[in-house]
């Protein structure tokens, strides 16, 4: 199975959107977040997961008789690389970009699901934006967002932050070099 395989299944997706902020959750409070996912269906692709060296089981205890695990994401092993990008058919790639959304709608429903939501004073927000950029604008743009964002990922949970789920894409337009339609 290929990483883009282990990764961009939807339930598998949503298990590792889950984790994102550097979250240690146990099979429990997993569940509880994911509760449209079947038992059997969660701790199998946990199961998957782990064994993929996706997600790392940190610790173990016993609670009455069963052994509760609680997982990390390994953020390493957790992306799909270059090379397998390349080999990836245009098919492949629409599926994995479904995958992603859903696991964005997902969370989406997750927040709008919460008692008093209020997207505009909580600061929540989704735009599409259309740029004409060039090949050099769109790289400097890439490495820009990333030294935005880089040092924000390296947060720690505490009192006051909450998590906040950050998605972009990033599409090259049809018709967009001049002279196209």
């Amino acid at each position: 199975m290929t990483t883009a395989d282990l990764l961009l299944h939807p339930i598998r997706l949503r298990i590792l959107q889950a984790f994102l902020g550097d979250r240690a959750l146990t099979t429990a409070e997993l569940k509880a977040e994911l509760p449209e996912i079947p038992a059997a269906s969660l701790y199998r692709h946990l199961a998957r997961l782990v064994e993929g060296g996706v997600l790392s089981v940190i610790s173990e205890r016993r609670v009455r008789g069963a052994t509760e695990r609680t997982y990390v994401l390994r953020n390493a092993a957790a992306s799909v690389s270059i090379d397998e990008l390349e080999k990836m058919t245009p098919e492949q790639h629409l599926h994995a970009f479904v995958s992603y959304l859903a696991g964005l709608l997902a969370e989406f429903e997750r927040y709008v699901a919460t008692e008093g939501v209020d997207p505009v004073r909580d600061g929540g927000s989704y735009r599409l934006a259309a740029m004409w950029l060039d090949d050099a604008e769109v790289r400097e743009l890439s490495i820009e967002l990333a030294r935005v964002l880089q040092p924000r990922l390296a947060n720690a949970p505490r009192e006051g932050r909450r998590r906040w789920v950050l998605g972009t894409v990033v599409v090259p337009g049809t018709g967009s070099r001049p002279g196209t339609r």
